[in-house]
C-alpha cells in the first residue's frame, strides 16, 4: 500500500486549501481512509475519516462544518477540503485502514509521507 499526499503550501486564515491523497495500485476500496495532522511538538492527531464506499464519514471536533473529506474511487484518491484557522497548521497525513470507525492513528496501518500545511493569521 503505497500513499502520496499532496496539496500543502502556505494560505491566509479565512482561505481555503485542497488536500489529495493518491492511494493507486492497491485495492483501495477495501480501506477506510483517514486524515491526520501534527503540529510542531504536538502529537499526531485525528482530523477525519470515510468508510470505504464513502457513505460514512467522521470529524474532529476542531474541524467539523469547515473541512470535508470525499473519496473518488475512480481515480483512487481521497481529498480533505479545508477552510483553515491558524490552528489547522502543521503536517497532514493520510492513512489507511481495513477497520472502520477508527480515530486512534495506531490503528491506521499504512501511512503516507505527509504535506505540510501553514495558515498565516
Amino acid at each position: 500500500v503505497q500513499l502520496q499526499a499532496s496539496g500543502g503550501g502556505l494560505v491566509q486564515a479565512g482561505g481555503s486549501l485542497g488536500l489529495s491523497c493518491d492511494a493507486s495500485g492497491w485495492s483501495f476500496t477495501h480501506y477506510t481512509m483517514g486524515w491526520f495532522r501534527q503540529a510542531p511538538g504536538k502529537e499526531r492527531e485525528f482530523v477525519a475519516y470515510i468508510s470505504r464506499k464513502g457513505g460514512g464519514t467522521r470529524y474532529a471536533d476542531s474541524v467539523k462544518g469547515r473541512f470535508t473529506i470525499s473519496r473518488d474511487s475512480a481515480k483512487n484518491t481521497v481529498y480533505l477540503q479545508m477552510n483553515v484557522i491558524p490552528e489547522d497548521t502543521g503536517v497532514y497525513y493520510c492513512a489507511a485502514s481495513t477497520s472502520y470507525g477508527d480515530t486512534d492513528p495506531n490503528r491506521y496501518a499504512n501511512w503516507g509521507p505527509g504535506t505540510l500545511v501553514t495558515v498565516s493569521s
